[in-house]
């Protein structure tokens, strides 16, 4: 989400004749667009500031004006302890604002000091921002943002505000002009995108379905879903549309029943089993990527032990994993038993060791096999092109560069640490 926001910070402020820089020591105006799921990625931001100070001041005593931005969650959560702790910060703007970020440009340049928009508009900043451009042969596109769960762990409700589905009219509309503009791969987002609804009673599938008869839309994926919004619809589309790729993040957290009730989840672990097999039974080839927490307010061995088993059962081929970190304002983070770090610690390195035993499992048993690549860019070398497979592999094959845009049929010969090798099948 955060890539695709950014992108979208730099349509609204081209018409201002603002263009990519390569460096923050060259630019007019820098934007951190920032996340607030983790401590760690908060503290980042105010790590950055302070180097950016540095550049701001030279540029500053050259005669040369930078504007600091500040955007994202982080901005959301924090906006008046940004300009408390970094006072040189001249703009910080919510997640749902950045559409107002020309008015917010002049706004710093005329009157100086810092402007702090970090209110939820009443009308969707979808209705004002223009129409996206396609850069490459994969897109993003934006359908749902929001969200309604509230996990106790979790700040989007807060930094990200209630559910809010874009109409399907519009959704169609950017992707035929994304097709047009030569993206052959779209990949729906949302913090909970298979919540997705539309006006006429659809849900994700049933948009899923539309997007895949868009002239020169190949490939279909969404992220990210929760285990609550896989109804039969969506459940049939992965069965029955062959641009949907047999790839789906569906994270769980854990895979203790305790853990997920404290997490407020809203199903346990034998409801997401029991939907990994429907799943599967309906698309064989359906390989599923997670999230887990570890560490958890209350979590014990047993309930760690929980999760471990559950990542056995199942057999994830990509997975994120962290150790619980306490967002202010959440739940979790004024529940008693806060796990120690050192126990976090160990238990992250064991799920991650096994995680990654699955994954490389999983790379390997792709030798030998046909699998549709989209190529989107030249590799590290000469004659190489780089695409990804089905599963989200990057993949890498010599090839002619006019390959670069389309979807070649490949045979996988050789796993890589990061990656995997092929040649024409």
């Amino acid at each position: 989400m955060n890539v695709y926001d950014s992108a979208r910070m730099a349509d609204v402020l081209a018409p201002l004749g603002y263009g990519p820089a390569d460096h923050a020591e060259e630019a007019d105006m820098v934007i951190l667009n920032t996340c607030h799921i983790r401590e760690k990625a908060a503290e980042k931001v105010f790590s950055e500031l302070g180097r950016l100070r540095k550049i701001k001041t030279a540029r500053a005593e050259a005669g040369q004006r930078m504007i600091l931005a500040v955007a994202g969650c982080v901005a959301q959560a924090e906006g008046e302890e940004i300009l408390r702790r970094a006072p040189f910060v001249d703009i910080v703007l919510g997640p749902q604002t950045y559409h107002r970020l020309p008015e917010m440009v002049a706004q710093a340049a005329r009157a100086g000091g810092a402007v702090l928009d970090t209110e939820f508009p009443a009308e969707p900043k979808f209705d004002f921002l223009p129409e996206p451009l396609a850069q490459g042969s994969s897109a993003f596109l934006s359908v749902q943002e929001g969200c309604d769960k509230f996990c106790t762990f979790c700040v989007v409700p807060y930094t990200r505000g209630a559910e809010y589905s874009r109409p399907a009219t519009a959704i169609l509309a950017e992707a035929a002009k994304l097709a047009q503009g030569g993206v052959r791969e779209i990949t729906l987002l949302g913090q909970n995108v298979n919540g997705w609804h539309g006006d006429e009673g659809w849900g994700l599938g049933r948009l899923i379905r539309a997007l895949a008869e868009v002239p020169g839309v190949e490939r279909l994926r969404y992220t990210t879903s929760h285990p609550r919004d896989m109804d039969d619809e969506l459940i049939r589309a992965h069965a029955e549309l062959p641009q949907l790729m047999p790839f789906l993040h569906l994270p769980v957290q854990s895979g203790s029943d305790r853990i997920l009730a404290a997490m407020n989840r809203g199903h346990d672990r034998d409801t997401y089993l029991r939907l990994v097999d429907r799943l599967k039974s309906v698309c064989p080839d359906l390989a599923l990527s997670s999230d887990f927490i570890v560490g958890f307010p209350g979590e014990s061995d047993a309930d760690f032990e929980a999760s471990m088993d559950l990542i056995r059962q199942v057999g994830f081929v990509q997975t994120y994993s962290f150790k619980y970190s306490p967002r202010p304002g959440t739940p979790a983070a004024a529940m008693d038993q806060q796990v120690p770090e050192p126990v976090k610690d160990e238990r992250l390195a064991q799920v991650q060791a096994l995680l990654m035993e699955q994954t490389t499992r999983f790379n390997h048993s792709c030798v030998g096999r046909e699998m549709r690549v989209l190529l989107d860019r030249p590799g590290r070398h000469a004659g190489q092109l780089l695409g990804r497979s089905p599963y989200m592999q990057p993949v890498h094959v010599k090839a002619a560069a006019h390959l670069i845009g389309t979807v070649v049929n490949l045979r996988i010969t050789k796993v890589h640490p990061n990656s995997l090798e092929a040649i024409p099948a």
